[in-house]
């Protein structure tokens, strides 16, 4: 029989990234949902957590473990209905319910002190927490997004079209490849893979499917309950704890002028732009979000040394 991807590598299935076998992978319960834990580093070293996107995955925040080394533990959660987590039979995907996983997270690795990092939906989870439990938290890394980043705006518009329009499977890996290049221009090879390799999983009737509760998701971010959707401003003034805004210098999504009127009102706010990336800083401009936010906790362990 002919193997059709050594002529069309384009259809073979995608290689697991490299470095699984330095990852240590936990379950915990979140309101009765089983969640999947990723683990870097030293468990005794100084705590980072980090919280991926709409449709993102724990292990997205694998290429920050490796350059963060042996000095963080890093530890990334696989949000309800994403990766190897359960999904939620009432499609119940909301800040409270994604914050009281982070909680049931905290509450299970009994973390005393962190760090906290939130990317886009993740990033409104962090917010949420620092607000509610600033001593918990040493500080707060927060990647593009701002009050008002989901509500409206060209960015807010764009994932609408995106979930709208999101095909529920596909022939082969080609088409579910020419998907994720075309949705995710910048990202590298690698990364592309990655993505692949995270989200998308053969199914029984040969088609390729989708790890996340795709439709459940879709119909939460396309038609949500107006009572749930956070306004994010009362938060971001709440906050008592040194926090870092990291947008793309491309964003559609975080505008830097709410970034600079979020640093006028709360002076604990600092940001940075990284120019060429996106929404999606950490896949864009990889070594660029790695160190600034290598800078950032490098000030946070001064802090602590001397007893801040």
């Amino acid at each position: 029989m002919t193997d059709l991807t050594t002529d069309r590598p384009d259809l073979a299935p995608p290689e697991a990234p490299e470095g699984l076998a330095g990852e240590r992978v936990s379950f915990i319960d979140g309101a009765g949902l089983r969640l999947r834990v990723r683990e870097w580093g030293p468990v005794d070293a100084p705590a980072l957590v980090a919280l991926h996107g709409l449709r993102g995955f724990s292990g997205t925040w694998r290429a920050l473990a490796a350059a963060l080394g042996d000095g963080w533990r890093i530890i990334a959660l696989d949000q309800r209905g994403r990766g190897e987590s359960d999904w939620d039979p009432q499609a119940n995907y909301y800040t409270d319910a994604y914050l009281a996983d982070l909680e049931a997270l905290v509450a299970a690795l009994a973390l005393e002190r962190f760090v906290l990092l939130g990317h886009s939906m993740g990033g409104t989870t962090a917010y949420a927490y620092a607000a509610r439990h600033p001593a918990r938290l040493e500080a707060l890394i927060i990647e593009d997004i701002a009050p008002g980043s989901s509500i409206s705006g060209a960015g807010a518009e764009r994932i609408k079209a995106e979930m709208a329009a999101l095909p529920l499977s596909f022939a082969n890996w080609a088409e579910a490849r020419a998907y994720w290049r075309q949705a995710r221009p910048r990202v590298s090879p690698a990364a592309l893979e990655q993505r692949l390799w995270e989200s998308l999983r053969a199914r029984a009737d040969g088609r390729i499917g989708w790890r996340y509760d795709a439709e459940g998701i879709s119909t939460t971010r396309l038609n949500p309950d107006p009572a749930r959707v956070v306004d994010l401003w009362p938060v971001v003034e709440a906050l008592r704890v040194p926090t870092y805004v990291i947008r793309g210098g491309q964003s559609d999504f975080c505008a830097l002028a709410t970034v600079l009127e979020m640093a006028l009102r709360n002076p604990r706010i600092v940001y940075a732009s990284v120019d060429g990336a996106s929404h999606y800083v950490h896949d864009d401009k990889v070594e660029q979000f790695n160190a600034l936010v290598a800078g950032f906790l490098a000030g946070v362990a001064a802090t602590r040394a001397a007893g801040g």
